[in-house]
């Protein structure tokens, strides 16, 4: 179900570290401090050089810029906002929670280090033993790095829904499972899942310093401003089924509040992954078969969702019939089995593509 794309693949390549004959030609790299803004601290966006020590910034101490931190050990570093971009470079031993990212979150000759981050564009290089509960709107690229394990983002702090609408990172099209690795090996797997049942309190806990006491975070999975997937992962069953919630000014809530309520009460289906895409009348004629919805996706991004398990079919129309009654939104289930297979695929394979634009 997941595929590689290889616009995105060839726009990231670009970051690669140049070769040592290239650096005489290389432009310095330009950071939102060298713009100069009145009141804007370089020593403010960089953490460098620390050892045993628990220290980030809060919300509104970032606030969009870009960020960097380098050399350091045996430290849990919170960034608990948005920013343009973050580089991590020469840490070994660390934690890390990093608040959305707009462009670009690129980590370099890093070990044992473990990861809680949501971004546009994801990338390491040199890396090893790096574990990351990973939202990336693209595909993530591993490059000259291995043990590296990658699970589904889960988080909530109350800024944070906001801070994801600020760095214009969708929690919908999460693809924290398709990995493309430039240093493909066919005698070594460089990356694979963490367990299903990871929890994140047993990799990164919630920060005890004073300046952090008043975050309310929580690592519940029903508060998660991203909904957790199942991702590449086997399926479980045979049998899945496409639900789409229509743009009505809600639909994110209301797709929440299905997503809760199927968890809740139907534990035997399975969120296996999550898009919000745009469609125009011609395709959604083509994913449903019908123009039934041709006028109503032109209203906005339409989410859909892939549950799946046994029944999963009938549970999602009794559950949908259930959570729409008195409600004005739209949602469409597929009716059966062997329609759901093609819709599915018709759905994720326009939305890779558009996504690949």
């Amino acid at each position: 179900m997941f595929r590689k794309m290889g616009c995105i693949c060839s726009k990231l390549f670009l970051w690669r570290r140049p070769r040592h004959e290239e650096l005489q030609e290389e432009q310095p790299k330009q950071f939102s401090w060298d713009k100069r803004r009145e009141g804007l601290r370089k020593e403010d966006y960089i953490i460098k050089d620390q050892k045993d020590a628990t220290l980030g910034r809060v919300p509104g101490t970032v606030n969009g810029q870009q960020f960097l931190v380098q050399n350091c050990e045996n430290c849990n570093i919170y960034v608990f906002d948005h920013s343009a971009a973050i580089n991590i470079d020469d840490c070994v031993n660390c934690n890390f929670f990093l608040g959305p990212i707009k462009s670009s979150v690129f980590i370099r000759d890093c070990k044992n280090c473990k990861f809680i981050l949501s971004c546009q564009q994801f990338r390491t290089r040199d890396c090893n033993k790096i574990d990351i509960f990973l939202c990336c709107n693209t595909q993530p690229i591993i490059e000259a790095s291995s043990g590296m394990r990658f699970g589904c983002y889960q988080y909530f702090y109350p800024e944070l829904a906001d801070h994801f609408k600020s760095a214009g990172v969708t929690v919908f099209n999460n693809n924290w499972g398709n990995i493309h690795d430039f240093t493909q090996d066919p005698d070594e797997q460089h990356f694979s899942n963490l367990p299903e049942d990871a929890k994140i309190d047993d990799f990164l806990s919630i920060p005890l310093a004073e300046e952090f006491s008043k975050m309310n975070i929580s690592l519940d999975v029903s508060k998660s401003v991203v909904p957790k997937t199942h991702g590449n992962r086997r399926k479980p069953s045979d049998e899945s089924t496409l639900v789409v919630f229509f743009n009505d000014g809600s639909c994110s809530a209301r797709a929440f509040s299905f997503i809760n309520a199927m968890r809740s009460s139907h534990q035997e289906c399975t969120l296996i992954q999550t898009k919000e895409v745009e469609l125009k009348p011609e395709d959604a004629q083509r994913v449903f078969n019908t123009d039934s919805y041709n006028n109503i996706v032109q209203q906005g991004a339409v989410i859909g969702m892939e549950y799946n398990g046994d029944d999963c079919v009938e549970t999602c129309k009794t559950e949908a019939l259930n959570f729409m009654k008195g409600s004005v939104g739209l949602v469409f289930v597929s009716q059966s089995q062997s329609e759901a297979e093609k819709q599915i695929e018709d759905f994720y394979n326009f939305a890779d593509m558009q996504m690949a634009v």
